[in-house]
């Protein structure tokens, strides 16, 4: 059987949760929820730490998906379109509410700087959020886009 197209397998997802949560944990971070996806949107890992709100795991794919939809981190689509609300306000509806336009959802991309899948955490401040899926992405061998994030 011929790979059509190269995604984010579950080896990597599985990596990507355990790197992030443990780096939640060493900043002591409120509980976190981490939705892997790949590249064609479908979840590959979900985890909810105990004490995370029941809202987490949503918004955690929500962050994850609108960056997959919009082919730019959570935090670019909140830098892009804070003066365009209007088209800010459409984009929830058209993505059937998964889609969170704040820091946490981040693409992975392989070597070649194709994107193959998106991360999106929720649980602690957004700009925490995305340093521990940006962490994540890195242990599984993969290159995040954006690359920043806070330290």
């Amino acid at each position: 059987m011929r790979k059509i197209y190269s995604s984010l397998n579950l080896s990597q997802g599985r990596q990507i949760v355990l790197t992030a949560l443990a780096t939640g944990r060493d900043a002591n971070l409120a509980p976190l929820a981490v939705a892997v996806l790949d590249v064609g949107g479908h979840v590959v890992c979900l985890e909810r730490e105990d004490g995370s709100g029941i809202m987490r795991a949503d918004i955690a794919i929500a962050k994850a998906w609108g960056a997959l939809g919009m082919g730019m981190s959570s935090r670019e689509i909140r830098d892009r379109l804070k003066d365009r609300p209007t088209f800010l306000g459409a984009l929830a509806p058209v993505s059937q509410g998964r889609f969170g336009p704040v820091p946490g959802g981040v693409l992975a991309c392989n070597d070649k700087g194709e994107v193959i899948g998106a991360v999106g955490i929720s649980g602690d401040v957004s700009d925490q959020d995305e340093f521990c899926a940006i962490k994540g992405i890195k242990a599984a061998g993969l290159v995040p886009d954006p690359e920043q994030g806070v330290v």
